[in-house]
């Protein structure tokens, strides 16, 4: 098994609870944002959507500057869900086409010449688009909670859905 198999089956399954997620972001609280400095429920949900094929065409690129860091706000929960599709498929195309080599080469981000971040490729992969993602999406939950809006199952029983009960 190659070292990226392991994280295109991850990267499936948790695109499907990512998804049933972002499914519940009410088009009408999209601006909503629990403290000033937050991101607004619909930067966030866009943020979630795009983040798997962000990282992917950022670790395909050698020596990359600093990413812009402003989140665009979500015009629909539609818009959200689209991005998140191709977002994912983007993740799976590249992941398949990886090879064990470059997956262990050091992926660099770089400022006025001097390296600010390094890690191999695979780490960058694990650590921000896989487990980044999911901080991301643990947040969501908490947004979700904040305006009364019913949680999924994420990894078992929330408050309001319990996939275990018969």
């Amino acid at each position: 098994m190659s070292l990226t198999q392991g994280l295109i089956g991850e990267l499936e399954q948790e695109a499907a609870t990512t998804r049933r997620v972002l499914e519940r972001v009410p088009d009408d609280k999209l601006g909503w944002k629990p403290h000033s400095k937050s991101m607004s429920l619909g930067q966030l949900a866009l943020h979630i959507a795009n983040t798997p094929g962000t990282v992917s065409e950022l670790a395909a690129q050698n020596d990359v500057t600093p990413p812009d860091f402003n989140q665009p706000q979500a015009d629909s929960t539609a818009q959200v869900l689209a991005a998140h599709d191709a977002s994912v498929a983007k993740a799976k195309t590249y992941l398949a086409g990886l090879s064990d080599e470059a997956a262990m080469e050091e992926w660099r981000v770089v400022a006025g010449g001097q390296t600010v971040m390094a890690m191999p490729r695979i780490g960058l992969l694990r650590g921000i688009m896989l487990n980044h993602w999911y901080h991301h999406r643990g947040q969501m939950t908490v947004y979700l909670r904040q305006l009364d809006v019913p949680v999924p199952s994420v990894y078992g029983p929330s408050a309001d859905e319990n996939p275990f009960a018969r």
